[in-house]
């Protein structure tokens, strides 16, 4: 009897894991302590600016920013960019949108800064919020203002809500990656490709089929990249030289080709978009 397609991928999705489990993790220790005082530095140097550019990762519209933002940086206009618009899965930008603006943002723009992708409209965006402010308005804004950047360090909420939004900071590249765990931040990739039935890793290792287990995975993608190390073990003649798979050189390639798209464009919030948008109080 020949399957189709959608019949194996039915029957592989009936063997996925339906949560990741999450007990057991810190998310405290996974972020740096430095956040309190980066937000604090940026309220002293408030006086400083006219415009708030925030930039957030394009995959995770809705996760780890932080809730106090607009709060502790008051009434200045504000402009949120979403980049790496290339890497995420915008099917649902309107709804990306809506969500936002439930939650006092209406100004966002959606950037790829490697192939300059909306990237001029920033500036003529903060020109004419600028100009539009009553409490920042100028008698003139010319065509190409002269403008000054400054810098802050990336500011996450004070407290991650939970263990998932930690992971899904983490595989965006928020923290570094041997503070969660190569192979468990490999694990909840895989977890999530698999629940959206985003199986382009499948074709880019060569592995024929679809799995839920990370330890085959990786198994497999360090045989197919030569990933080995000598290990020795132990045994009643004597210590011996046995060949391992490389499990975290294999984690670290897994992950780089998500980070890269390699493994094609992402949702991370997919979950969190399908609920109602928060209505601004």
């Amino acid at each position: 009897m020949r399957l189709t397609a959608r019949a194996l991928c039915a029957a592989a999705r009936a063997a996925w894991r339906e949560s990741f489990p999450l007990d057991g993790r810190d998310v405290a220790r996974w972020f740096p302590g430095h956040m309190a005082k980066g937000l604090k530095k940026m309220q002293s140097s408030l006086k400083l600016v006219d415009c708030i550019i925030e930039v957030h990762d394009a995959r995770i519209p809705l996760s780890g920013r932080n809730p106090l933002f607009q709060e502790t940086l008051g009434l200045k206009p504000h402009l949120l960019v979403l980049n790496k618009m290339d890497l995420a899965d915008l099917k649902e930008q309107q709804k990306i949108i809506q969500h936002l603006e439930g939650e006092g943002l209406k100004n966002v723009i959606f950037t790829n800064c490697v192939k300059d992708e909306n990237i001029k409209q920033i500036v003529p965006m903060v020109t004419e919020l600028v100009g539009s402010s009553y409490r920042y308005h100028r008698g003139e804004v010319c065509e190409q203002p002269l403008m000054f950047l400054l810098d802050t360090p990336g500011v996450l909420a004070p407290r991650i809500q939970s263990v998932e939004t930690g992971l899904k900071l983490a595989l965006c590249g928020t923290v570094l990656d041997h503070l969660v765990g190569e192979e468990t931040l490999a694990d909840y990739l895989l977890y999530t490709l698999n629940r959206r039935q985003l199986l382009g890793y499948v074709q880019h290792y060569g592995l024929g089929e679809a799995c839920d287990d990370i330890a085959s995975v990786l198994k497999r993608v360090a045989v197919k990249l030569r990933k080995t190390q000598k290990v020795k073990v132990l045994t009643g003649t004597g210590d011996v030289n046995v060949v391992q798979p490389n499990y975290p050189a294999a984690a670290r390639d897994f992950l780089r080709a998500f980070r890269s798209g390699v493994l094609g464009p992402v949702m991370l919030d997919q979950d969190l978009l399908q609920g109602p948008p928060a209505v601004e109080p």
